[in-house]
């Protein structure tokens, strides 16, 4: 794409924030010139100034916004996605959506602009660990897949009441089965989709949240068993992926960048930080936009993702978008 960048940002909360620091950076090491506004509901902290002098105009949610923008970053909370996506989908070519792309398999995009490119992140996939996992391993050879995400939800936003969050707040889109949907998105790109899913679903710790705060679920294909266990109470933190094959046994350790071959006893380690994965996730998002590679996580594709997340394994043809 020649000329300017023209972007917008819906939502600047922490991880908005860090949508816009790293596109900054990409813009910035690309020598693109850009123009970068912001629209916000005004209940939010105030920008500091690394990140305000990148703003150029700040809009509220009541206002009227150009129509002319080549990418809206969707990052308010869940609950206001949907609402968000139809209410701009004429405002620009393209949209980065956070995930989970909505809080509501029932969503209906069927009424979208034809054209418009929607791509909903999945940022677990960029990680140097996953990505190992994708080139390195025969995943299609694996008889049983585990995955265990345990973290204790109180320490995720460090100077945040954590009851104050939308993870919190079931009609927020909290809830840890699709806050924690990155589990589900990388087991589909890794292994494919399971044909049958059933799960456990409820509020069972002491954390004062009304959401659901454990999910479990078994899965089933005809080639593999899918286990995952998500639960926002572990005291010790766990990202892990079991990988059960003919001849090896492989975990993959995401929050220490490790894979460990159990039968031949040997490491290999990937450390890295978060804005390192999450940054190469916006470099393909702008090959996705400039027509570099095809969009590999469109709504539909989120909608069938977010649908396991509920213990459903929908086909293609149930999804409406």
């Amino acid at each position: 794409m020649g000329g300017i960048y023209k972007i917008a940002f819906c939502g600047l909360g922490s991880i908005g924030r860090r949508h816009l620091r790293n596109t900054v950076r990409y813009l910035q090491e690309h020598d693109c010139d850009y123009r970068i506004d912001a629209i916000r509901s005004g209940a939010g902290t105030a920008l500091d100034e690394s990140l305000a002098q990148h703003i150029c105009t700040q809009y509220s949610y009541d206002d009227e916004i150009p129509q002319d923008y080549d990418i809206i970053f969707i990052s308010n909370p869940t609950a206001m996605h949907e609402e968000s996506i139809i209410r701009y989908q004429n405002c620009t070519r393209s949209m980065f959506i956070e995930k989970p792309v909505v809080d509501n398999v029932n969503c209906d995009f069927s009424g979208l602009r034809e054209g418009l490119i929607c791509y909903v992140a999945c940022p677990l996939r960029y990680t140097k660990t996953l990505q190992y996992v994708k080139e390195h391993i025969d995943c299609s050879a694996a008889y049983s897949v585990r995955a265990v995400c345990s973290t204790y939800l109180p320490d995720w936003r460090p100077g945040e009441d954590y009851r104050k969050t939308y993870s919190a707040h079931k009609a927020m889109g909290g809830g840890v089965a699709v806050d924690l949907i990155h589990e589900w998105d990388y087991l589909v790109w890794l292994f494919g989709r399971p044909d049958r899913v059933e799960s456990i679903r409820q509020k069972i710790s002491e954390l004062e949240t009304d959401s659901e705060d454990i999910a479990v679920y078994i899965g089933a294909s005809k080639d593999r068993i899918y286990e995952l266990h998500l639960d926002y109470f572990g005291r010790e933190e766990k990202r892990n992926l079991e990988i059960y094959l003919p001849s090896e046994t492989v975990t993959a350790d995401l929050g220490k960048g490790r894979i460990h071959f159990g039968r031949a006893d040997e490491d290999i380690t990937l450390s890295e930080d978060r804005d390192a994965y999450q940054g190469r996730e916006i470099s393909h998002f702008f090959d996705i936009i400039n027509g570099v590679c095809g969009n590999d996580n469109d709504i539909g594709e989120a909608m069938r993702t977010l649908a396991l997340t509920q213990g459903m394994a929908l086909e293609e043809s149930e999804i409406t978008e």
